[in-house]
């Protein structure tokens, strides 16, 4: 039943165009998945992604708030998330990859637009900058991992990445999709995880982020483009930043024999404070009752007696103003609980942006179909 979100250490793009091979983007709002056709030639070069999240983020998200046994026993994921902003020309079907980065980097703080171009972080060329020189290793690769791109014009370099699926995530996208990414790297996090308690690899390995790149086939095709895929970074202005989504469920529902299997329900939110700061965990509880109750003598109130949605029940999270699904009506992470008081459910602020208002909205199905309440339940989260 949860959802919980860390935002990046330090992110950047990276260029394979003759033009900014030592260009650093550090402090640039936007990530770019593009191919430049050259200045003075017909090639298309391409650009990569890096981005990385705190070691102390993720260790302290998967012991405090998950436990180490639940995140590795098979039913967490962890899913690395880039809101898509303007796209252009896109083809019809796009493949992004996301891979282990086995070296590290700096971030820098350059921009694509600053004159002279800033070379003080990460580029294609050099992973910290053009006066240390510190380049990606391009051949004589440590064992399980690679990186450059052997494709005649393009300049070696652009990341080192561990190979084996266990080391990297895909998501395909089709025209008309949704492009904002969801890139499963649960594994990848197991390995960093795994690392920060001392294990090696093939266990476990350091964490230097991720690599978000087109598939080989697109990159090393330099007659043709795809098109552009842009994404918010974390110097954005905007409340899109990127984000590593932990999910798991630790839901609890044992009265679905006093569940509303039929017939028209009132559902309220309660124990809503209605303003939470950002470091808060706000703990939500759902009346449940008949909207029409039979009429039936009583000794108390019938407002008093807990009432239940069965087990496929959900909630999800909306921002008030844009209707960006944040936490969205999901099957295996977003159950709602259920005790001897009633219907329960948990949400992190820590992963919502501040000084935003947001919407709960409940989904149940029974044997009459599935409804979604959305009854206007907001609060706000503060700094």
């Amino acid at each position: 039943m949860a959802y919980y979100f860390i935002f990046p250490e330090i992110d950047t793009t990276i260029y394979s165009h003759p033009d900014r091979t030592k260009m650093n983007t550090g402090n640039d709002e936007i990530l770019e998945i593009v191919k430049e056709k050259g200045s003075s030639d017909q090639r298309y070069y391409p650009s990569r992604v890096l981005i990385k999240f705190k070691n102390e983020e993720i260790k302290s998200t998967i012991s405090d708030k998950i436990g180490s046994s639940t995140f590795n026993n098979g039913t967490s994921k962890v899913s690395l998330q880039l809101l898509s902003t303007e796209h252009k020309n896109l083809v019809n079907i796009l493949n992004l990859e996301a891979f282990a980065v086995s070296q590290s980097w700096d971030e820098g703080t350059g921009r694509f637009s600053n004159l002279p171009t800033s070379s003080n972080g990460a580029t294609w060329v050099y992973r910290d900058n053009n006066t240390t020189k510190t380049q990606w290793t391009t051949s004589s690769f440590a064992v399980a991992t690679t990186g450059s791109i052997d494709t005649l014009g393009i300049t070696k370099g652009g990341g080192v990445w561990y190979t084996g699926s266990a080391f990297q995530g895909s998501q395909q996208f089709l025209k008309g999709d949704n492009l904002d990414t969801d890139i499963n790297v649960t594994s990848i996090v197991q390995k960093f995880s795994a690392s920060l308690a001392g294990r090696i690899y093939p266990t476990g390995i350091d964490n230097h982020g991720f690599l978000i790149k087109q598939p080989d086939s697109v990159e090393q095709d330099t007659s043709s483009s795809f098109g552009e895929m842009k994404y918010f970074s974390s110097d954005t202005h905007t409340i899109f930043p990127p984000k590593l989504c932990f999910k798991w469920d630790d839901s609890i529902h044992n009265s679905q024999s006093l569940a509303k299997q039929n017939g028209e329900l009132s559902v309220s939110l309660y124990r809503n404070q209605e303003e939470y700061n950002q470091n808060d965990e706000a703990f939500f509880r759902i009346h449940v009752r008949d909207k029409y109750p039979t009429r039936q003598f009583t000794s108390s109130s019938n407002y008093l007696n807990p009432g239940y949605f069965t087990t496929s029940s959900f909630y999800s999270v909306r921002d008030s103003h844009t209707e960006e699904e944040v936490i969205p009506f999901d099957d295996n992470f977003t159950k709602i609980s259920a005790d001897t008081e009633g219907m329960y459910f948990k949400v992190y602020m820590k992963g919502l942006q501040p000084e935003r208002y947001y919407r709960v909205l409940f989904k149940h199905t029974n044997n009459e179909g599935t409804i979604i309440y959305d009854d206007n339940y907001h609060f706000k989260v503060v700094r």
